[in-house]
């Protein structure tokens, strides 16, 4: 599926071929909830980073997050990145697994499929204030699930 999507002031905007398009992985972690989340997590989607073309680079912006894990503190591999100008969170990259990218279902301005189901990750970091709400059948997990979007589609595929 071709997506296109920009940020709010329209100084970015970016296309990208998803095979993944859903489920839709909502991700509860307290970065994505910071930087991209209103309902408590951010919804992020699976695409082809190879194919991912960006207008108005010079605005664009990338945040890395510090994790902290007891007294230890590392910085983040996802690369977070965002308009300079309004601040519209639009994509995560991690050069773990290079040849993917996450673009965030808000920045998308493609009308995107109603997804036959939504995956919670990283529930063990939800916010205490933030009810988890979907459907029968979402999968829940409190880290990372056992599979991939590619994965969870070969599975669901007709």
């Amino acid at each position: 599926m071709h997506l296109e999507g920009s940020c709010h002031c329209g100084s970015i905007k970016f296309s990208v071929e998803s095979t993944e398009p859903v489920p839709f992985m909502r991700c509860y972690c307290s970065i994505c909830r910071k930087t991209a989340g209103t309902g408590g997590y951010a919804i992020n989607l699976g695409a082809d980073h190879s194919t991912l073309k960006v207008t108005g680079k010079r605005h664009l912006r990338v945040y890395q997050a510090q994790i902290v894990e007891g007294d230890h503190v590392r910085q983040s591999t996802g690369q977070r990145h965002f308009c300079g100008k309004c601040g519209t969170a639009l994509w995560l990259w991690d050069p773990t697994w290079p040849e993917l990218v996450h673009p965030h279902a808000g920045a998308i301005d493609t009308p995107l499929p109603t997804p036959p189901e939504n995956v919670h990750i990283l529930l063990d970091s939800k916010a205490s204030w933030v009810t988890v709400e979907g459907r029968k059948g979402d999968q829940h997990f409190d880290g990372y699930p056992d599979f991939s979007l590619k994965e969870w589609n070969e599975k669901h595929r007709p």
